[in-house]
Protein backbone atom coordinates (compact mmCIF):
# COMPACT_ATOMS: atom_id res chain seq x y z
CA UNK A 1 0.00 0.00 0.00
CA UNK A 2 1.33 3.46 -0.89
CA UNK A 3 2.17 6.06 1.74
CA UNK A 4 -0.67 8.46 0.77
CA UNK A 5 -3.22 5.62 1.01
CA UNK A 6 -1.93 4.65 4.44
CA UNK A 7 -2.13 8.28 5.55
CA UNK A 8 -5.75 8.58 4.39
CA UNK A 9 -6.69 5.31 6.11
CA UNK A 10 -5.01 6.42 9.35
CA UNK A 11 -6.78 9.80 9.21
CA UNK A 12 -10.16 8.12 8.75
CA UNK A 13 -9.49 5.77 11.67
CA UNK A 14 -8.54 8.69 13.92
CA UNK A 15 -11.64 10.66 12.83
CA UNK A 16 -13.91 7.68 13.52
CA UNK A 17 -12.31 7.17 16.93
CA UNK A 18 -12.70 10.85 17.79
CA UNK A 19 -16.37 10.86 16.79
CA UNK A 20 -17.00 7.75 18.90
CA UNK A 21 -15.26 9.36 21.88
CA UNK A 22 -17.25 12.58 21.48
CA UNK A 23 -20.54 10.66 21.38
CA UNK A 24 -19.65 8.81 24.59
CA UNK A 25 -18.67 12.06 26.26
CA UNK A 26 -21.92 13.74 25.16
CA UNK A 27 -23.90 10.82 26.55
CA UNK A 28 -22.01 10.97 29.87
CA UNK A 29 -22.51 14.74 30.20
CA UNK A 30 -26.18 14.38 29.30
CA UNK A 31 -26.76 11.73 32.00
CA UNK A 32 -25.06 13.89 34.62
CA UNK A 33 -26.97 17.02 33.62
CA UNK A 34 -30.31 15.22 33.49
CA UNK A 35 -29.95 14.34 37.17
CA UNK A 36 -29.32 18.01 37.95
CA UNK A 37 -32.22 19.17 35.80
CA UNK A 38 -34.78 16.80 37.30
CA UNK A 39 -33.55 16.52 40.90
CA UNK A 40 -31.28 19.52 41.48
CA UNK A 41 -31.95 22.43 43.79
CA UNK A 42 -33.17 24.57 40.87
CA UNK A 43 -35.74 22.05 39.61
CA UNK A 44 -38.55 23.14 41.98
CA UNK A 45 -39.45 26.19 39.90
CA UNK A 46 -39.74 24.04 36.75
CA UNK A 47 -42.22 21.68 38.39
CA UNK A 48 -44.15 24.66 39.74
CA UNK A 49 -44.42 26.14 36.24
CA UNK A 50 -45.42 22.79 34.75
CA UNK A 51 -48.23 22.38 37.28
CA UNK A 52 -49.82 25.76 36.48
CA UNK A 53 -52.01 24.73 33.51
CA UNK A 54 -52.71 21.30 35.01
CA UNK A 55 -53.84 22.88 38.27
CA UNK A 56 -56.06 25.33 36.40
CA UNK A 57 -57.69 22.57 34.35
CA UNK A 58 -58.14 20.37 37.43
CA UNK A 59 -60.03 23.27 38.96
CA UNK A 60 -62.12 23.56 35.79
CA UNK A 61 -62.81 19.81 35.99
CA UNK A 62 -64.19 20.23 39.50
CA UNK A 63 -66.00 23.54 38.98
CA UNK A 64 -67.05 24.05 35.37
CA UNK A 65 -67.16 27.75 34.37
CA UNK A 66 -70.62 29.19 33.78
CA UNK A 67 -69.80 30.58 30.32
CA UNK A 68 -71.70 28.87 27.49
CA UNK A 69 -68.51 27.99 25.61
CA UNK A 70 -67.45 25.59 28.36
CA UNK A 71 -70.74 23.69 28.06
CA UNK A 72 -70.41 23.26 24.29
CA UNK A 73 -68.09 20.42 23.26
CA UNK A 74 -67.59 21.97 19.81
CA UNK A 75 -65.91 24.97 21.48
CA UNK A 76 -63.28 22.92 23.34
CA UNK A 77 -60.70 22.75 20.50
CA UNK A 78 -60.70 26.54 20.31
CA UNK A 79 -60.59 26.90 24.11
CA UNK A 80 -57.58 24.60 24.30
CA UNK A 81 -55.87 26.51 21.49
CA UNK A 82 -56.25 29.70 23.57
CA UNK A 83 -54.92 27.97 26.71
CA UNK A 84 -52.03 26.43 24.81
CA UNK A 85 -51.05 29.69 23.11
CA UNK A 86 -51.47 32.01 26.07
CA UNK A 87 -50.46 29.89 29.05
CA UNK A 88 -48.55 26.79 27.96
CA UNK A 89 -46.54 28.12 25.01
CA UNK A 90 -45.95 31.77 25.90
CA UNK A 91 -45.60 31.34 29.65
CA UNK A 92 -44.85 27.81 30.86
CA UNK A 93 -42.61 26.70 27.98
CA UNK A 94 -40.96 30.11 27.52
CA UNK A 95 -40.00 30.68 31.15
CA UNK A 96 -39.39 26.98 31.72
CA UNK A 97 -36.87 26.88 28.88
CA UNK A 98 -35.34 30.12 30.14
CA UNK A 99 -34.78 28.62 33.58
CA UNK A 100 -33.52 25.24 32.34
CA UNK A 101 -31.18 26.38 29.57
CA UNK A 102 -29.79 29.57 31.10
CA UNK A 103 -28.80 27.64 34.22
CA UNK A 104 -26.90 25.01 32.22
CA UNK A 105 -23.86 27.31 32.26
CA UNK A 106 -24.89 30.32 34.33
CA UNK A 107 -25.88 28.04 37.22
CA UNK A 108 -22.47 26.35 37.08
CA UNK A 109 -20.76 29.75 37.23
CA UNK A 110 -22.88 30.83 40.18
CA UNK A 111 -22.08 27.55 41.96
CA UNK A 112 -18.40 27.91 40.99
CA UNK A 113 -18.30 24.43 39.50
CA UNK A 114 -17.83 25.07 35.77
CA UNK A 115 -14.03 24.76 36.04
CA UNK A 116 -14.39 21.04 36.73
CA UNK A 117 -15.72 20.59 33.19
CA UNK A 118 -13.07 22.89 31.75
CA UNK A 119 -10.26 20.97 33.46
CA UNK A 120 -11.48 17.62 32.10
CA UNK A 121 -10.34 16.22 28.76
CA UNK A 122 -13.57 17.21 26.99
CA UNK A 123 -13.79 19.56 24.03
CA UNK A 124 -15.86 22.58 24.95
CA UNK A 125 -18.07 22.13 21.88
CA UNK A 126 -18.84 18.62 23.15
CA UNK A 127 -19.74 20.14 26.52
CA UNK A 128 -22.18 22.53 24.81
CA UNK A 129 -23.77 19.65 22.89
CA UNK A 130 -24.14 17.46 25.98
CA UNK A 131 -25.65 20.23 28.09
CA UNK A 132 -28.01 21.38 25.33
CA UNK A 133 -29.30 17.85 24.70
CA UNK A 134 -29.85 17.35 28.43
CA UNK A 135 -31.87 20.56 28.61
CA UNK A 136 -33.80 19.59 25.50
CA UNK A 137 -34.67 16.15 26.86
CA UNK A 138 -35.75 17.67 30.19
CA UNK A 139 -37.94 20.35 28.64
CA UNK A 140 -39.51 18.04 26.04
CA UNK A 141 -40.42 15.43 28.66
CA UNK A 142 -41.86 17.95 31.13
CA UNK A 143 -43.66 20.28 28.76
CA UNK A 144 -44.73 17.53 26.38
CA UNK A 145 -46.38 15.80 29.34
CA UNK A 146 -47.98 19.11 30.36
CA UNK A 147 -49.41 19.60 26.87
CA UNK A 148 -50.84 16.07 26.69
CA UNK A 149 -52.24 16.12 30.25
CA UNK A 150 -53.81 19.56 29.77
CA UNK A 151 -55.61 18.63 26.57
CA UNK A 152 -56.92 15.34 27.97
CA UNK A 153 -58.07 17.03 31.17
CA UNK A 154 -59.96 19.71 29.29
CA UNK A 155 -61.74 17.30 26.99
CA UNK A 156 -62.40 14.24 29.16
CA UNK A 157 -63.40 15.98 32.41
CA UNK A 158 -67.00 16.72 31.35
CA UNK A 159 -67.40 15.11 27.90
CA UNK A 160 -65.93 11.62 28.21
CA UNK A 161 -67.92 9.86 25.45
CA UNK A 162 -67.72 12.75 22.99
CA UNK A 163 -64.01 13.15 23.71
CA UNK A 164 -63.35 9.46 23.11
CA UNK A 165 -65.01 9.73 19.70
CA UNK A 166 -63.13 12.96 18.96
CA UNK A 167 -59.74 11.43 19.75
CA UNK A 168 -60.19 7.98 18.28
CA UNK A 169 -62.53 8.67 15.36
CA UNK A 170 -61.99 12.37 14.72
CA UNK A 171 -59.24 14.97 14.59
CA UNK A 172 -58.30 14.75 18.28
CA UNK A 173 -55.15 12.63 18.02
CA UNK A 174 -53.93 14.63 15.03
CA UNK A 175 -54.38 17.89 16.94
CA UNK A 176 -52.70 16.45 20.04
CA UNK A 177 -49.72 15.30 17.97
CA UNK A 178 -49.43 18.77 16.40
CA UNK A 179 -49.49 20.49 19.79
CA UNK A 180 -46.76 18.15 21.05
CA UNK A 181 -44.72 18.84 17.90
CA UNK A 182 -45.06 22.60 18.53
CA UNK A 183 -43.94 22.02 22.12
CA UNK A 184 -40.84 20.16 20.93
CA UNK A 185 -39.99 22.87 18.39
CA UNK A 186 -40.47 25.57 21.03
CA UNK A 187 -38.05 23.76 23.34
CA UNK A 188 -35.54 23.44 20.47
CA UNK A 189 -35.72 27.12 19.50
CA UNK A 190 -36.05 28.79 22.89
CA UNK A 191 -33.54 26.37 24.41
CA UNK A 192 -30.77 27.32 21.99
CA UNK A 193 -31.42 31.03 22.49
CA UNK A 194 -31.39 30.83 26.28
CA UNK A 195 -28.28 28.65 26.28
CA UNK A 196 -26.46 31.42 24.41
CA UNK A 197 -27.92 34.05 26.73
CA UNK A 198 -26.55 32.14 29.72
CA UNK A 199 -23.11 32.13 28.09
CA UNK A 200 -22.97 35.76 26.95
CA UNK A 201 -24.67 37.70 29.75
CA UNK A 202 -23.89 37.90 33.44
CA UNK A 203 -27.47 38.97 34.08
CA UNK A 204 -29.57 36.92 31.63
CA UNK A 205 -32.90 38.19 32.99
CA UNK A 206 -32.85 41.38 30.91
CA UNK A 207 -32.40 39.74 27.47
CA UNK A 208 -34.95 37.08 28.46
CA UNK A 209 -37.54 39.76 29.28
CA UNK A 210 -36.75 41.61 26.05
CA UNK A 211 -37.39 38.44 24.06
CA UNK A 212 -40.58 37.82 26.04
CA UNK A 213 -41.85 41.30 25.14
CA UNK A 214 -40.87 40.82 21.50
CA UNK A 215 -42.77 37.52 21.33
CA UNK A 216 -45.88 39.03 22.93
CA UNK A 217 -46.05 42.05 20.58
CA UNK A 218 -45.50 39.82 17.56
CA UNK A 219 -49.13 40.27 16.46
CA UNK A 220 -48.55 44.04 16.15
CA UNK A 221 -45.41 43.78 14.03
CA UNK A 222 -45.32 44.14 10.23
CA UNK A 223 -45.07 40.85 8.30
CA UNK A 224 -41.30 41.09 7.76
CA UNK A 225 -40.52 41.63 11.44
CA UNK A 226 -42.90 38.86 12.48
CA UNK A 227 -40.52 36.39 10.88
CA UNK A 228 -37.74 37.43 13.29
CA UNK A 229 -39.34 35.53 16.15
CA UNK A 230 -39.90 31.98 17.28
CA UNK A 231 -43.59 32.43 18.06
CA UNK A 232 -44.48 33.31 14.45
CA UNK A 233 -43.29 29.93 13.16
CA UNK A 234 -44.91 28.08 16.05
CA UNK A 235 -48.26 29.82 15.55
CA UNK A 236 -48.12 28.90 11.87
CA UNK A 237 -48.39 25.23 12.91
CA UNK A 238 -51.29 25.54 15.38
CA UNK A 239 -54.12 23.21 14.24
CA UNK A 240 -56.87 25.54 15.53
CA UNK A 241 -55.94 29.16 14.73
CA UNK A 242 -57.23 31.86 17.08
CA UNK A 243 -57.90 35.53 16.50
CA UNK A 244 -55.12 37.88 17.62
CA UNK A 245 -57.49 40.79 18.08
CA UNK A 246 -58.64 43.81 16.09
CA UNK A 247 -55.23 45.51 16.18
CA UNK A 248 -53.27 42.56 14.83
CA UNK A 249 -51.31 42.98 11.60
CA UNK A 250 -52.36 40.14 9.33
CA UNK A 251 -49.57 38.05 7.83
CA UNK A 252 -49.57 34.80 5.92
CA UNK A 253 -48.60 31.84 8.14
CA UNK A 254 -45.34 30.19 7.19
CA UNK A 255 -45.88 26.71 5.66
CA UNK A 256 -44.77 23.79 7.83
CA UNK A 257 -42.20 22.66 5.26
CA UNK A 258 -40.46 26.02 5.72
CA UNK A 259 -41.20 26.71 9.40
CA UNK A 260 -39.83 23.44 10.80
CA UNK A 261 -36.52 23.21 8.84
CA UNK A 262 -36.04 26.98 9.23
CA UNK A 263 -36.34 26.79 13.01
CA UNK A 264 -33.96 23.82 13.16
CA UNK A 265 -31.38 25.57 10.95
CA UNK A 266 -31.47 28.76 13.04
CA UNK A 267 -31.08 26.64 16.17
CA UNK A 268 -28.01 24.94 14.68
CA UNK A 269 -26.48 28.34 13.88
CA UNK A 270 -27.12 29.56 17.42
CA UNK A 271 -25.47 26.43 18.85
CA UNK A 272 -22.45 26.99 16.59
CA UNK A 273 -22.28 30.51 18.05
CA UNK A 274 -22.41 28.99 21.55
CA UNK A 275 -19.56 26.62 20.66
CA UNK A 276 -17.49 29.52 19.34
CA UNK A 277 -18.17 31.56 22.47
CA UNK A 278 -17.29 28.82 24.95
CA UNK A 279 -14.03 28.04 23.13
CA UNK A 280 -12.73 31.49 24.15
CA UNK A 281 -14.49 31.64 27.50
CA UNK A 282 -12.48 32.31 30.64
CA UNK A 283 -13.89 31.77 34.12
CA UNK A 284 -13.78 34.68 36.56
CA UNK A 285 -15.77 33.64 39.59
CA UNK A 286 -14.74 36.72 41.52
CA UNK A 287 -16.62 39.00 39.08
CA UNK A 288 -19.90 37.06 39.30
Amino acid sequence: MSAPAETIKTSRTIAAGSASLWMRQIAAIMRLELKKNFFGKRSFLIYLLALMPIGLLLLVAVVQPAANEWSDFASLPKIFSVIFNGMILRTVIFFGCAWIFMNLFRGEIVDRSLHYYFLSSVRREVLVAGKYISGLVTSVILFGAVTIASMLLLFFAHFFSASARFFFDGAGLSQLFTYVLITVLACIGYGAFFLVVGLFFRNPIIPALLLYGWEWINFLLPPLLKKISVIHYLNSLVPVPISEGPFAVVAEPTPAWIAIPGLVIVTALVLILAGTRIRRMEIRYGSE
